[in-house]
């Protein structure tokens, strides 16, 4: 063998190394994956805490509008049953049609309510979502500056017998909403003195 084709050997030689060298290392850097905790992070967003109170406040006057209802039902049933012996027995089942009827309002108006796709659901979507998409937007933006392939989120039925604390992202989710709720806040004083002036 000549030196030149040895030269030429040898730098065939050293490239394919390099080449099987970069592709094992390309391989054994495996699969990123990382986790949030959806529930702390929200727990910790203001705009969710302040959706969240406006939330339970509707709930709890759609319960008692519901509970007045059925006390105002029980004072009809009280009334038919304390003048029962009074009535003709067609009077009897006209009041206990109307009482009939006056139950099934209430149900319609739980279901309203509370029913799949009701009135709850509705205001959920409404004011709690919008939030809940802004994090999954900020977790995807991490995930590809940080270039994870896979982020899971604890809280929710994906079962996680043990995670790495170093793979949990729900600070750096945090600290990035924070840093856009005190540009909002920010925002919102500028504009307010603007309208003042």
């Amino acid at each position: 063998m000549n030196s030149k084709s040895f030269y030429y050997y040898n730098i065939a030689f050293v490239f394919l190394f390099l080449f099987a060298t970069l592709n094992l290392l390309n391989a054994q850097k495996g699969v990123r994956i990382g986790y949030i905790d959806m529930n702390v992070i929200l727990e910790n967003v203001s705009e969710y805490k302040n959706a969240t109170i406006i939330l339970d406040k509707r709930i709890l006057e759609w319960k008692k509008e519901i509970e007045l209802k059925k006390m105002q039902l029980k004072k009809f049933q009280d009334q038919l049953n304390a003048e029962r012996v009074l009535m003709t027995p067609e009077l009897i089942e006209d009041r206990e049609i109307e009482i009939k009827d006056y139950s099934n309002e209430i149900l319609a108006l739980q279901e309203k309510r509370f029913g799949p796709g009701g009135d709850r659901f509705k205001q959920r979507q409404k004011l709690i979502t919008p939030i809940q998409d802004q994090v999954l937007a900020i977790v995807q933006q991490i995930a590809e500056e940080r270039k994870y392939d896979f982020i899971f989120d604890r809280s929710s039925d994906v079962v996680m017998l043990y995670s790495a604390k170093n793979y949990d992202i729900s600070d750096l989710v945090l600290k990035r909403i924070k840093v856009k709720e005190k540009i909002k806040a920010r925002n919102e004083k500028l504009n307010a003195l603007k309208t003042k002036n």
